[in-house]
């Protein structure tokens, strides 16, 4: 086989792998959902329940799964997940984004990406880190874009 075209065909491929990596989008919507996924690492690191309700919709059929359970409205979401486990068992939490991709299609989008978490136990003063990926789900609302669904697991296979 000529050379020309194995080389042709790696750089088909690591183009196409590199299309799959990147972000996809109007910009502008790519820019506002990673603005947003910024507010929400914001809400976390600080337990800000104002901005947190500034970010997800209010619709009924919002959710969060994560490994203690699920939770579906918003109330839910923001007393059990944020009062009860973020400020109720941590006294402090760092919520470090890694590897954010952001898919936009219409007035949907969704993001994917691993994360790093340091957090000071409430109850002992001791220092616990967790690895996660997760996968958030938008949509604009009123020319405004909104966090729907969260499904977030621990990822055992990174190393960061």
């Amino acid at each position: 086989m000529p050379r020309w075209i194995i080389l042709f065909a790696a750089a088909v491929l690591m183009s196409a792998y590199a299309t799959a990596q990147s972000d996809t989008g109007p910009a502008p919507d790519v820019g506002a959902i990673h603005h947003l996924i910024d507010r929400y690492t914001k809400a976390v690191n600080t337990l800000d329940l104002n901005l947190l309700s500034q970010i997800w919709s209010h619709s009924p059929e919002v959710s969060f799964i994560y490994p203690p359970g699920e939770e579906h409205g918003f109330d839910s979401i923001e007393r059990h997940v944020f009062e009860d486990v973020m400020g109720g068992m941590f006294s402090a939490r760092v919520l470090e984004t890694q590897n954010v991709r952001v898919y936009v299609n219409g007035n949907m989008a969704w993001s994917e990406f691993h994360w790093v978490f340091h957090a000071t136990v409430r109850k002992d003063g001791s220092a616990v880190a967790t690895h996660g990926v997760e996968t958030q789900i938008y949509r604009k609302e009123a020319g405004e874009w909104r966090l729907v669904h969260v499904h977030y697991a621990e990822d055992r296979q990174s190393t960061s």
